[in-house]
């Protein structure tokens, strides 16, 4: 009986899942921060900025690609979006309550991040085999940040009590935070959206002209938006965001500061209106996005560089206390040449409906001066098994 069991518990056991390709083989243009969504029929939609490179040329467009759940196959590239003459970057797909499709990206008005001027479109019909959706509305996202300079001044002026590089930018930023004109451009995306259990639409954003979070915040679906307080420390942006059973939410951040390089922290009680002071975590982070991600069992789930410099390792990390331990992790993606030539760097994760989780990222091939964007699919048995000895 009992050799009988063990086989039976042998067959009937799931053996963990795990499959990953490039969405598109590996070209010489600039091909980099991806976004996914699955759609209700069980397809993918994928996207990204493609060109020749978004700080000197004007060429950049939004690129996306369908993955067909019946074909297991993902089509070619098609266009997404394209401002003539400014080029277009960090898109961000998201498939909201109503089974609206969003694409949310940023125009670059003078080749410099700080320039954005945020942009979204809005579909109903989406599900075909090729080419884009739809698109039935399209407008801006304006923002005029919460109590700009209070917060700014508020965590900002006990380090003028310090000395060199701490108290000159925290002055630096103080006086920015009073600029009119430059405290309401430059903000926008890189991160999953997030909808509260209230109905409120929180849409991740941040400025590399301040190094600071915020948030767009809409309590009507999309048609109407308000902003955040900023999310001030010393270099962090581009949050990822989880909410934890008591309501509270989480703001996970690259590290765009000084050393030592770690993710950034910061919380908010508020639903996403104010948030406290980023802060270092364990964690380290060499200053590349990261994704953060709530699974439908309660576990958190991280997916970063795992390092203080270079970008050629990218972990998926499993917490079951939200946050607080990492308990299981495994690589996406790794070089373990002395000399690293390849990077993996600026994942998107979404769990699908069939709990498995999703991620796309960017793959460097240095060497070789190639790019391209890979899709993995995996679970977390996959992840909880580790790195292969």
């Amino acid at each position: 009986m009992t050799y009988l069991l063990l086989m039976l518990m042998a067959l009937t056991a799931r053996a963990a899942v795990f499959e990953s390709q490039p969405i598109f083989a590996p070209e010489g243009w600039h091909n980099h921060s991806s976004s996914i969504a699955e759609l209700p029929n069980g397809d993918l939609i994928a996207c990204w900025f493609h060109g020749s490179g978004e700080r000197t040329a004007d060429d950049v467009v939004i690129l996306g690609a369908r993955w067909s759940k019946e074909k297991r196959a993902w089509t070619k590239p098609f266009l997404l979006a394209d401002t003539p003459q400014f080029p277009d970057t960090n898109p961000v797909l998201y498939l909201d309550a109503r089974k609206k499709l969003w694409l949310m990206w940023p125009a670059i008005l003078a080749n410099e991040w700080h320039t954005a001027l945020m942009k979204y479109r809005v579909s109903s019909d989406y599900q075909q085999a090729e080419g884009p959706p739809k698109w039935e509305r399209a407008d801006n996202i304006l923002l005029i940040p919460r109590r700009m300079a209070e917060r700014t001044n508020e965590v900002m002026t006990p380090y003028l009590k310090h000395s060199g590089p701490v108290k000159q930018w925290a002055a630096h930023m103080m006086g920015l935070a009073g600029d009119k004109y430059f405290s309401r451009v430059g903000w926008f995306t890189r991160a999953k959206p997030l909808e509260l259990p209230s109905g409120r639409m929180l849409v991740p954003m941040y400025s590399d002209g301040y190094s600071f979070g915020i948030m767009a915040i809409s309590d009507d679906h999309g048609e109407t938006w308000f902003s955040s307080e900023p999310i001030v420390g010393f270099g962090n942006i581009q949050p990822s965001l989880a909410r934890r059973k008591d309501g509270t939410l989480v703001a996970y951040m690259r590290d765009n500061g000084p050393a030592p390089k770690r993710i950034l922290v910061s919380e908010s009680k508020d639903e996403g209106v104010s948030w406290t002071e980023a802060r270092d975590t364990d964690l380290p982070n060499p200053g590349t996005s990261v994704a953060l991600l709530m699974l439908k069992t309660g576990e958190w789930l991280l997916v970063s560089n795992d390092l203080e410099s270079g970008r050629h390792s990218l972990l998926v990390s499993i917490s079951d206390d939200e946050g607080k331990s990492w308990k299981w992790s495994r690589h996406l993606g790794r070089d373990t040449a002395k000399k690293p030539a390849d990077s993996f760097h600026y994942p998107f994760a979404i769990e699908g409906a069939d709990g498995s989780v999703h991620v796309s990222y960017s793959w460097f091939q240095n060497a070789e001066k190639v790019k391209t964007i890979v899709h993995a699919r995996f679970d977390t048995a996959w992840v909880k098994e580790g790195d292969p000895r």
